[in-house]
């Protein structure tokens, strides 16, 4: 091979890498450079997997400096707030804010209180510190429509929480433990996040469900800062080192007809149908 034919072939090489490199750029102008990545945690949570995916594509991308959670949430299942909360614990290496929207209450507070800083509007809705267990008594419904219930059971409490019959003082006494405990594990959170600046007897006098304006969070210390998500970002940014304005990366979540299918008969069932989950929510509902 000639040293022309080799030349040639190495400023082809040349062309394709650059026009690879600066094509991806410009086709996608947050290809480079430091960064702030939001992650959205909307709607009721009744499942952490999507957003533990994005946590974990945002630890991993050493051009990503600070996370913002973008918070519009009354809460949902216990457990999916307890997984998506512990995974950002575990994300040490990279700031980590809160920005709430219009609801961020009990599970959307628990969340947030991984993050070394929260704002919130001042007419953000947040606060509801605790747990519920609802169960849907339908004894009377039942007679009246004539069906009946024969029950046989492993143990006293096996069909506790039954929509047939009354509940008995003894169940009544044990869900209000279990409850009990599920609250203790949501201050014990607070705790983990916010030591530095409320004492437990302060948290607890606040987790009995009693909801907050942001301006009412911010005097109770149960948030940091009054502000919109552009003042999170620019906050954030400032904590990492980023010069100028910041570049934003978010992954888009975007359910599919399946699944927004899937969520609303989740929601009618929750309404409708007893339930046995605990939840963090904020509940408001008309008798």
């Amino acid at each position: 091979m000639s040293r022309k034919v080799k030349y040639t072939i190495l400023i082809i090489g040349a062309i394709l890498i650059f026009i690879l490199f600066f094509g991806r750029v410009l086709i996608n102008p947050e290809a480079i450079g430091d960064k702030v990545a939001i992650i959205e945690i909307l709607g009721v949570i009744n499942d952490s997997e999507q957003i533990i995916k994005h946590i974990h594509h945002h630890r991993n991308n050493t051009s990503v400096k600070a996370i913002v959670l973008r918070i519009d949430s009354p809460g949902g299942g216990v457990a999916p707030v307890q997984e998506i909360y512990s995974e950002l614990k575990k994300l040490k290496s990279k700031p980590i804010f809160a920005s709430m929207g219009s609801t961020a209450a009990s599970g959307g507070y628990y969340i947030a209180c991984a993050a070394q800083e929260i704002f919130a509007n001042p007419g953000t809705l947040t606060g509801s510190i605790g747990a519920v267990m609802q169960f849907m008594k339908m004894k009377v419904l039942y007679e009246k429509i004539g069906i009946e219930y024969q029950t046989i059971k492993s143990g006293e409490y096996k069909d506790i929480g039954a929509s047939q019959r009354n509940m008995t003082l003894a169940e009544r006494n044990l869900i209000q433990k279990t409850v009990n405990d599920v609250r203790s594990q949501f201050i014990q959170a607070i705790i983990e996040g916010r030591s530095d600046r409320l004492t437990r007897n302060q948290i607890e006098a606040f987790a009995d469900g009693r909801i907050f304006t942001g301006k009412q969070a911010s005097e109770n210390m149960l948030i940091d800062r009054l502000g919109n998500l552009q003042d999170t970002i620019a906050h954030a940014a400032q904590v990492a080192g980023i010069k100028g304005e910041p570049k934003i990366t978010r992954i888009e979540q975007k359910p599919t007809f399946l699944e927004k299918i899937l969520n609303l008969t989740s929601s009618m069932n929750q309404k409708i149908l007893p339930s046995t989950s605990f939840r963090y929510e904020l509940n408001f509902s008309t008798q």
